[in-house]
């Protein structure tokens, strides 16, 4: 078998894949990237998409045999046949094509070249780097324009990285002046503005550096600054001249119809009344309605006046989207109900304002997802349409969106098949990867599978410009991640042991004074054996015990004596409690 190669085609072969014999077992892995040549299209990519090992000779009872310790193992030969997917190869205009006739068997198989894998998957264009193609040292990077105008999602179960990977993107999003609006229910993304302190040697195996954004990033709680002390500003919504569309947000859709009459009666005479009214005034109006039915309405608007969302300060969108600056809204502390009001309504005036080109072409980040935009039989909220509607028509007026979710199944179809780069880490449930398998085109059960072995910070990459699924290794971020999970028992065993409890510590010096004493020499057990040790210890402990109960005689007796002296009796110095009542003493 030649040196220059890794293995040789056999057996019957096609256009579409082929198996090979492999030189060694260290030539080839399964995902690696070969390349063979085609006598019509040149030089074409592949990749292992199996391997195996067996040896003929072995037989079932030889096996016994060893195992029973009867006989050792022989010298036998081994065949490693791999079995390879053809991806294909670019033509002088730059189109993929697959070659149209089968290889050659007795053709060389080679380890593909960084040059050839980057052309061939169309990794030689894009400005936003994730990480590396798993197994190899050749950087990825998505293109900034189609992930930001053409939507992307990231998928996968807890703990698996996808919140680390959404900070990457905003990272790369903000290193390239992308305006960020990010909804973060759990307090997640605030340190983007903290640089990364650890894992030096990952940094120099991505090649970056520790970068940390706080002049660029501003943290809105919709709560307030006690329940979470680490926002910068408040957020607050328009609460003045407020319209029956505005409020019937709140509203469940089978009772919206009777309460948005009401809505209409007493906003249109306020309306016709004063130039400006608040939800107070609003209220006031609903309770001069006959209908029973103004009790609900007014119970809804009171429950929002009492959450001080409302204001006559409020937070607009043309301070949340600025030019290369990310703007968080920490949900901490806010009422599930609260917060798909609040995305609801920041969503569309978003919208509204990308239209009227008002403020510039930004991404807007969902964190998860399906809290927002359930799919139909999970739940009914009120920021699904507005969602669906960005996901639809925002690639038109430059809003992109991001959706985060460990449940894929829970979000709404609509919007993930919006998604045209998705970024799929380990996934286990067979509900979510059913919902991701009807997002991806030609998703073949051998992808199922790799989803759910995929390790910890390993992403499949699915885009529209890339030609086939590729693994990704997610670089190590720049600032510090915030998603990682509180750990539940801080100190170590050993810890407990260096710093043991009082009780602990008389217990653990009495255990080496015995011990001590175990070691002495013949000469010094002369001296003081354990037996007369432990006597002495016994001797001065019942001598201070003594010493005590002399002592509380004594203070007993001065009192007696003082009175004795001055002609008081015990009899004298009763109180006059005592006199009127006598003693209590049984």
């Amino acid at each position: 078998m030649a040196k220059d190669s890794i293995g040789i085609i056999f057996g019957k072969t096609g256009s579409l894949n082929f198996r090979f014999a492999v030189s060694d077992s260290t030539s080839a892995r399964k995902s690696d990237y070969l390349k063979v040549w085609h006598e019509s299209d040149g030089w074409t990519l592949a990749q292992v998409s199996t391997i195996t090992r067996s040896s003929d000779d072995f037989s079932l009872e030889e096996a016994v045999n060893v195992a029973e310790g009867i006989s050792k193992v022989r010298n036998m030969e081994e065949q490693i046949i791999a079995e390879a997917a053809v991806i294909g190869s670019r033509d002088r205009t730059g189109k993929l094509t697959i070659p149209k006739s089968p290889f050659s068997p007795g053709d060389k198989v080679f380890r593909a070249d960084e040059t050839l894998i980057k052309q061939t998957l169309g990794l030689i264009r894009g400005d936003v780097y994730v990480g590396m193609l798993d197994g190899q040292d050749i950087k990825v990077n998505l293109e900034a324009n189609n992930l930001v105008q053409k939507h992307c999602s990231i998928l996968a179960k807890t703990g698996s990285g996808k919140s680390y990977t959404c900070g990457v993107i905003l990272e790369e999003l903000l290193d390239k002046e992308v305006p960020l609006l990010i909804i973060d229910p759990h307090g997640e993304y605030a340190t983007l503005k903290y640089p990364n302190d650890d894992k030096t040697e990952a940094f120099e195996r991505f090649g970056i550096e520790p970068k940390g954004y706080e002049d660029r990033v501003t943290v809105y709680t919709p709560a307030n600054k006690i329940l979470n002390p680490g926002a910068d500003m408040l957020f607050r919504l328009n609460g003045t001249n407020l319209g029956t569309k505005d409020i019937r947000q709140l509203f469940p859709d089978e009772r919206a119809q009777n309460q948005s009459g009401i809505l209409f009666e007493a906003i249109s005479k306020l309306k016709e009344e004063r130039d400006t009214y608040t939800i107070d005034d609003i209220i006031y109006e609903v309770g001069q309605d006959k209908s029973k039915v103004k009790w609900n309405v007014i119970n809804m608007l009171e429950s929002l006046n009492e959450t001080g969302i409302l204001s006559d300060n409020a937070t607009t969108v043309y301070e949340l989207v600025r030019e290369g600056h990310a703007s968080i809204i920490d949900m901490k502390g806010v009422n599930p109900d609260l917060q798909q009001m609040i995305v609801a309504r920041l969503c569309s005036d978003l919208f509204e304002a990308r239209k009227l080109n008002e403020v510039p072409p930004c991404m807007l980040v969902i964190e998860e997802a399906h809290n927002y935009c359930p799919e139909k039989g999970f739940d009914k909220t009120v920021s699904t349409d507005i969602l669906r509607t960005i996901a639809s028509e925002g690639r038109k007026f430059g809003l992109g969106l991001m959706v985060v979710s460990q449940r894929p199944a829970r979000v709404d179809k609509n919007i993930l098949s919006q998604c045209n780069t998705q970024i799929i880490m380990k996934v286990t449930n067979p509900n979510d990867l059913k919902a991701i398998s009807k997002g991806l085109e030609n998703m073949s059960s051998n992808v199922e599978e790799d989803i759910k072995r995929l390790s910890p910070g390993v992403a499949m990459i699915v885009s529209n410009y890339i030609e086939r699924p590729i693994h990704v290794d997610i670089r190590s971020r720049k600032s510090k991640h915030g998603g990682a999970s509180v750990p539940v028992v801080r100190t170590s065993f050993i810890e407990k042991i260096r710093d043991p409890q009082p009780e602990r510590k008389k217990i653990t010096q009495g255990m080496r004074n015995i011990t001590s004493l175990l070691k002495l020499t013949p000469d010094e057990k002369k001296k003081e054996t354990i037996k007369e040790k432990m006597e002495n210890t016994e001797e001065i402990e019942e001598k201070e015990r003594k010493k005590e109960l002399l002592e509380q005689k004594k203070k007993k007796k001065e009192p007696e004596e003082q009175n004795k002296k001055t002609g008081k009796t015990k009899k004298n110095n009763k109180s006059l409690y005592s006199k009127m009542f006598g003693s209590r003493k049984k």
